[in-house]
């Protein structure tokens, strides 16, 4: 027996069904195919440079390119000056070489007094060789020096700082004293004593500050980012007692009150920044050495050795030397008829000798408890055609007015400050570069 077999069924007698899903899958490994070759040809083989002219250099991408790790340009030590320690101690101790501290400090020398400096931070910069690039000193907020290399070599500068400076108006009320209300408005000692110095003449601190007195005081305020920095001018300042307001607006370099005459009196109403009064003006008080009922004729001011005694008016040393009991003492002559007396001090000042003249304001002496004396204080005395007065209770002539060219300038500034007075809410307001606005 024979047996044939037959061939294979042709494609175009498969059932319909059979023959699309055939033609599909066929049509599927094509694109499959395609796109396996595109990826090599894309991604896998290996990219070749486009031809360039002659001379030219492509930019390479980073892309393709693997960069090497750097190193720092500069060697940078940074430090600070300790209590009690120096610049040169303190770069010294932070490993920076000899010569370049002796460059540092030769360099910043004409621009800074090394004698004053407490503290400060500093900046050093080096290239990799050790040579020094530049060097950044910050003695204080608004100090700051550098020492850099330029193409004529070394040389130091004192930089500006940006200070952002705002006119702010300050309010309180006296509880206990001027300093305490100044404190509780978040304001420092130094706003205080400027305050009470431009009313010396019109408010005795001593025994003038009553509780619930209030003030008002507009005054530049200068900043470094947050930082508080320092008080500018007071522009304007109020003192309130009950129904008795004292103003002062500042005006070309003095203050005057709403009327145009100048705060300054020919006599300040104290010898001194304010402290406290020890004692007062009496024609029988027991004395705390001898004993016994004796006259006071002065004004004791208690205050901390060394405070700085100015003089009361414009005048001419009488005196300079030991008082017996008075200790150390200054005596100074004035117009009208006027004589004052500074005792138990702890030393003169500057300059102070017998003929000399002395302005306003200018220090005398220094506290102290020098002679029959408890403890540091100055004894303060007033006389008038050589009968002693109370200096607490003696009435001075009025201030200079205005002169009558100015005044219109002046009643502008005046009324512009006290719109900023009695304004009722607290204000403040950014000054472009400072100064009167």
């Amino acid at each position: 027996m024979s047996f044939k077999f037959k061939r294979s069924i042709h494609f175009k007698w498969w059932p319909l069904e059979v023959r699309k899903n055939k033609r599909k899958w066929i049509i599927l490994s094509g694109a499959f195919s395609v796109a396996l070759l595109l990826f090599i040809y894309l991604f896998a083989l290996p990219l070749k440079p486009i031809p360039t002219s002659p001379g030219v250099t492509e930019p390479s991408s980073p892309l393709f390119k693997e960069t090497a790790p750097q190193e720092p340009p500069h060697q940078i030590i940074e430090g600070k000056i300790k209590e009690k320690s120096t610049l040169f101690k303190s770069l010294a101790e932070n490993g920076v070489p000899l010569r370049w501290i002796e460059l540092i400090i030769s360099k910043l020398k004409p621009l800074v007094n090394f004698k004053k400096v407490k503290g400060g931070t500093y900046r050093c910069m080096m290239d990799l060789k050790g040579e020094l690039v530049k060097f950044v000193f910050e003695a204080g907020p608004t100090e700051l020096y550098e020492v850099e290399k330029g193409q004529q070599g070394y040389t130091a500068k004192r930089k500006e700082v940006p200070l952002d400076i705002y006119l702010v108006k300050v309010r309180g009320e006296i509880r206990s004293s001027l300093f305490e209300a100044m404190d509780a408005a978040g304001e420092k000692d130094q706003l205080v004593i400027s305050f009470a110095e431009i009313l010396a003449s019109e408010i005795d601190f001593y025994k003038d500050v009553k509780e619930g007195d209030q003030f008002q005081v507009v005054v530049e305020k200068s900043y470094k980012g947050e930082e508080f920095i320092r008080y500018g001018l007071i522009h304007a300042l109020e003192y309130q007692r009950g129904e008795k307001v004292i103003r002062g607006i500042h005006f070309q370099g003095d203050y005057y009150n709403e009327k145009g005459t100048s705060l300054r009196k020919a006599f300040l109403r104290a010898p001194l920044r304010f402290n406290r009064i020890s004692s007062r003006f009496s024609r029988a008080r027991r004395h705390p050495i001898l004993g016994g009922i004796l006259p006071h004729f002065g004004v004791d001011y208690a205050a901390p050795q060394g405070t700085s005694v100015w003089a009361v008016a414009d005048g001419i040393v009488v005196s300079c030397g030991w008082g017996g009991g008075f200790g150390k003492q200054v005596i100074l002559r004035h117009p009208n008829g006027y004589m004052t007396y500074y005792g138990h001090l702890s030393g003169y000042g500057p300059g102070i000798r017998g003929g000399v003249r002395v302005k306003q304001k200018q220090v005398i002496g220094y506290v102290g408890s020098t002679g029959l004396s408890t403890g540091p204080h100055l004894d303060y005395r007033l006389a008038k055609d050589g009968r002693f007065r109370n200096p607490l209770k003696e009435l001075f002539p009025m201030g200079i007015p205005i002169g009558k060219g100015k005044m219109e300038a002046f009643q502008k500034r005046r009324d512009e400050m006290i719109a900023w007075l009695q304004f009722s809410s607290p204000d403040q307001k950014r000054l472009d570069g400072g100064g009167i606005p």
